[in-house]
């Protein structure tokens, strides 16, 4: 049986801040981003599987994109929690703001790599993620592709 990939796309919308950056993006702003995910497998050839002739349900894709980026990243600021912008971070969450504290700069190139780790934790053994998109404009992209991280 042939390799197929399927992709589902996710939109979500998230203000952030890129600490110590010398253009407009150090400031608070937002983006509406659209998340292509990209899985790769065989589809199931059990014809008394529920899901015969499918590589994974797009509902069940949907579900762990949802709960692992979606309903985490939507309408939350994002700030690098090691840089003074915590002090910001912290005057928000105080306002009942929903602050998201990250390890890294929260660039799309960064956010790409965190989404990757927490989608592949939860697929099926007989899936793999074979690469994300994650546009903030309609002119500006970033990807991952697992044959790059190999």
């Amino acid at each position: 049986m042939s390799n197929i990939r399927i992709t589902k796309q996710f939109s979500f919308e998230t203000g952030h801040a890129l600490y110590g950056y010398d253009g407009k993006c150090k400031n608070v702003h937002g983006h509406s981003y659209q998340l292509y995910v990209t899985v790769i497998g065989k589809p199931i050839a059990d014809s008394n599987n529920v899901k015969f002739g499918m590589v994974i349900d797009f509902g069940d894709l949907k579900k762990i994109v949802k709960e692992e980026i979606v309903d985490v990243f939507d309408h939350a600021t994002v700030f690098n929690k090691n840089t003074p912008h915590v002090e910001l971070a912290k005057e928000l969450a105080a306002r009942d703001h929903n602050v998201l504290l990250v390890d890294y700069q929260p660039t799309s190139e960064m956010m790409v790599i965190d989404f990757a780790e927490k989608i592949k934790k939860h697929l099926p053994e007989t899936i793999k993620l074979h690469s994300l998109k994650l546009s903030e404009t309609t002119s500006s992209f970033a990807e991952w592709y697992a044959s790059d991280n190999e």
